[in-house]
């Protein structure tokens, strides 16, 4: 088992890298897209959509991702084009006149469950997915991939308390704790720290862990939660353009773009 995990570990690090130079290649074709987002939740993604226990594609029992902050949809459409789902062409057609992968994710798209983009609604629809499951005795997990800047919108919290309420052990809720939302650092719009003391305070089983760590997702996506009563919040410390130096922890590349020389060294860099 230890082999295999490192084989698999290894083997995730790669789709990793390949997701980001995937979006390097969709936002230049298109003109447009937000790479830092996308760059930061890029590992939670891949450790979520490519983990040998849990399905998302097949079957009525199938688990359930919500790309909660859509914006960040770059990161998820090369995945469900290596899973077949959608033609590898259709990533060089990314949001352009006829394409059905837009700037925020959209039903049309085969694997993805929900249109979102809209801050603060993606819990919500996770959460009433979540009580009809439980209600329905089905095994299905759901995750929900919420921004930390999106953690300011009342609709969150409102849906926390919800989840709560009902016990929805199934739910897991993970946040792309990079600091940075749209415009600034979030300590200076609305401080929203400390994240995981709010899941708590609000009836959660919640913890830290490392976003960019493969390793770590994958084992704790693997434990069994502590209590069989409660969702799971887990605050994903991350770092916004994560795998470009110019790009890292720089709230100009929520939606700005690389110049012709940072394209270059974009590309050297997440190809080394």
């Amino acid at each position: 088992m230890p082999n295999l995990e490192n084989n698999l570990i290894s083997t995730l690090k790669t789709k990793s890298d390949w997701v980001r130079l995937s979006t390097i290649e969709m936002v230049l074709n298109a003109g447009s897209g937000h790479l830092g987002g996308s760059f930061s939740v890029a590992d939670i993604l891949v450790s979520l959509l490519y983990h040998p226990e849990l399905n998302f594609f097949e079957g009525h029992d199938k688990d359930r991702i919500i790309l909660s902050k859509g914006h960040s949809s770059l990161s998820i459409y090369p995945i469900l084009a290596d899973k077949q789902l959608i033609n590898i062409e259709d990533l060089s057609n990314y949001n352009q006149s006829g394409s059905i992968l837009g700037g925020h994710p959209d039903t049309r798209v085969p694997g993805i469950e929900i249109t979102t983009g809209s801050l603060g609604h993606g819990l919500s629809v996770a959460c009433g997915i979540a009580l009809a499951l439980k209600r329905s005795k089905k095994k299905s997990k759901i995750f929900a991939i919420l921004g930390d800047g999106e953690c300011q919108e009342g609709s969150v919290w409102e849906s926390a308390q919800f989840a709560s309420h009902h016990h929805l052990n199934n739910l897991t809720v993970i946040v792309d704790n990079n600091g940075i939302s749209a415009t600034d650092f979030t300590e200076n719009t609305i401080n929203i720290e400390p994240l995981e003391k709010k899941w708590n305070s609000f009836g959660w089983d919640s913890m830290v862990i490392n976003g960019h760590s493969i390793e770590d997702l994958i084992k704790t996506l693997n434990k069994t939660p502590k209590t069989n009563k409660k969702p799971r919040a887990l605050i994903a410390k991350t770092i916004k353009g994560k795998g470009v130096s110019f790009m890292e922890n720089n709230p100009h590349f929520h939606h700005g773009l690389p110049n012709e020389k940072e394209i270059i060294l974009a590309k050297k860099e997440l190809s080394s």
